[in-house]
């Protein structure tokens, strides 16, 4: 299957490994010629006006601030901005409250790593 290519990828989890994981993934599948990284939801949010990314993955679950908030302040930056929500199966209400806010897709952890390029090529061919 042939994916479309973001430039650049931004990645927001506290978890360094977790980072590592999505890194791999998006670099092995060719999904972006860049790959940055934050280690939570403020240096998410001042990485996103810098850089301007073409789709950013941002866990829920972070301190000093966490994926909704923000997804919220990413999304007053830019209203068109291209976010993944990545959580655990248990906060699956809280995905909810972030599509209704504009996120455009999920994935959850433990994730299948077939899946990541899949959700992440869908949402980078969304206009």
């Amino acid at each position: 299957m042939a994916f479309g290519v973001a430039k650049k990828i931004l990645i927001v989890d506290d978890a360094s490994f977790m980072r590592t994981v999505l890194k791999d993934i998006i670099k092995s599948n060719g999904l972006a010629s860049e790959v940055y990284e934050a280690a939570d939801g403020v240096e998410g949010v001042k990485a996103y006006q810098k850089i301007q990314p073409d789709l950013v993955t941002m866990d829920v679950n972070m301190p000093r601030a966490d994926g909704i908030q923000a997804l919220r302040a990413i999304l007053k930056i830019d209203p068109k901005a291209k976010v993944i929500m990545v959580t655990a199966i248990e906060e699956k209400h809280v995905v909810q409250d972030a599509m209704r806010l504009g996120a455009r897709d999920y994935v959850v952890k433990p994730f299948d790593r077939s899946n990541v390029p899949l959700v992440i090529n869908k949402v980078i061919r969304q206009k």
